[in-house]
């Protein structure tokens, strides 16, 4: 059984590279990057400015500002080696200051610089202000001049763009033949390298908020794991008992009435029933609040009344989560039971003098928790992804909402960082379910 799971884990870190690099492709080509919207964004607000001036000009981002968008979200790598650098296996260059290099048209060969012991520039790095000479045909003799120290000694490194490499990149980002690109300077780039990515818990900023995607991430399981727990809690506690009763009333009364409870419960999604539970116990007769988890002023109240808030904001999306696992584990768990009450072990257990209360608890009630307990491993991604849709009904900002709101807006970082853990998380919950089975049901060998 140890080599089964060894194997099991192992395979966890290559089903979550699959996965990762499959999505990780996908955004790179799906319309809405972060560089287009914030492109929109720049030309929305410039159009709006000149129409309230009463000016004309142009609109939109700077090359430079464009670049710096590329670099961020690894636009100006290859997908290879940016999915590389999103994991943390490539380093990316940090701090990075640019100065174009102005030469006479007389040191240039083709576009190649003439090699001069003088030609050096002065470039100076923009926020810390320490100034840098680039020799421009040998940028590894770069060297700070305020300290006299080398840019690889203090871990800065050096390198000199062409006006090729240059329209090269503007014709990849604007998807053009690089012979409209506009003539540019030979331009010196001085940056930091350093390894920054998933495995150092680092899983990029998001382009919408500006916040890093995992304190965003932080800030919206709590939420999650408090609903994940109470439906979770809920749910088990009463469906189990409800589906022995159900199996032991086989047929009658309490059977059919609690039948058509569940599946009405069952048919109704549970967003379209939030938004019936709002309309009339919310807004017609004022019971319960609107939306949120808490109150604006709940920070200010005393302890006690911040956890009676918290239930009052928590009665309707609660409802709305537990209502449509009724009817699954509830019926699961009566059709179990009678099929195994119906078998020759029982039969002969009772015939030998055991009670039927022994017959039910004692030996059937084990078998017929096995199914259900391979289920009990996936209650860990409902602790964390939560539902979108019943998040988004009543505002509440958890994980499933953050999902939600990634995909609308694009956000690629934030993308991949929920998407890795909920990946994550349903490969932990499968394993789970295996050992579970393993102990309950003592027929299941993993050899």
């Amino acid at each position: 059984m140890k080599a089964y799971f060894i194997r099991r884990f192992l395979l966890v870190p290559i089903t979550l590279l699959g996965v990762t690099l499959i999505v990780f492709t996908l955004t790179r080509f799906m319309p809405g990057s972060p560089i287009e919207r914030a492109m929109q964004r720049a030309t929305q607000s410039d159009e709006n400015s000149n129409s309230s001036a009463g000016s004309q000009g142009g609109g939109g981002l700077s090359d430079e500002d464009l670049e710096e968008l590329e670099e961020e979200y690894g636009y100006d790598k290859p997908i290879p080696v940016a999915y590389l650098q999103w994991l943390g296996f490539w380093p990316r260059e940090r701090r990075i200051s640019k100065e174009e290099i102005r030469v006479r048209q007389e040191d240039v060969i083709g576009d190649k610089l003439i090699t001069d012991p003088e030609n050096e520039t002065l470039v100076v790095l923009k926020g810390s202000g320490r100034r840098v000479l680039v020799n421009k045909e040998s940028p590894e003799d770069a060297r700070f001049v305020d300290d006299g120290d080398r840019v690889s000694d203090s871990g800065w490194s050096v390198r000199v763009e062409s006006p090729d490499d240059r329209a090269e990149r503007w014709a990849r980002r604007n998807e053009r033949p690089k012979e409209e690109a506009t003539p540019k300077p030979y331009r010196a780039v001085v940056y930091k390298e350093r390894f920054s990515g998933l495995i150092h818990g680092d899983l990029g900023q998001s382009s919408t908020y500006g916040d890093k995607v995992s304190d965003m991430i932080l800030a919206r399981v709590p939420i999650a794991v408090y609903f994940g727990l109470l439906s979770t809690i809920i749910i088990y506690s009463i469906c189990i008992p409800l589906g022995i009763l159900k199996a032991i009333k086989h047929r009658t009364f309490i059977d059919n009435a609690s039948s058509v409870l569940v599946f009405v419960g069952y048919s109704i999604p549970g967003f379209a029933l939030g938004a019936l539970l709002i309309v009339y116990f919310g807004a017609r007769l004022g019971w319960f609040p609107l939306f949120g988890l808490t109150s604006p002023s709940a920070e200010e109240l005393a302890t006690w009344d911040q956890i009676k808030d918290l239930g009052h904001h928590t009665v309707l999306p609660l409802l709305c989560y537990v209502v449509g696992g009724f009817a699954y584990t509830t019926m699961m768990m009566k059709n179990n039971l009678m099929d195994n009450l119906a078998a020759d072990y029982v039969r002969t257990a009772v015939s030998k003098g055991v009670s039927f209360r022994s017959a039910v608890f004692k030996h059937a009630f084990r078998n017929s928790f096995i199914p259900i307990a391979t289920s009990l491993g996936g209650l860990i991604t409902i602790f964390v992804g939560g539902s979108m849709l019943i998040e988004t009904v009543f505002d509440i900002q958890g994980f499933g909402l953050l999902q939600f709101q990634a995909i609308m807006d694009r956000d690629n970082y934030v993308i991949m960082g929920t998407l890795t853990i909920a990946a994550f998380l349903m490969l932990i919950g499968n394993i789970i379910s295996d050992i579970i089975v393993a102990m309950i049901d003592p027929r299941i060998k993993f050899s």
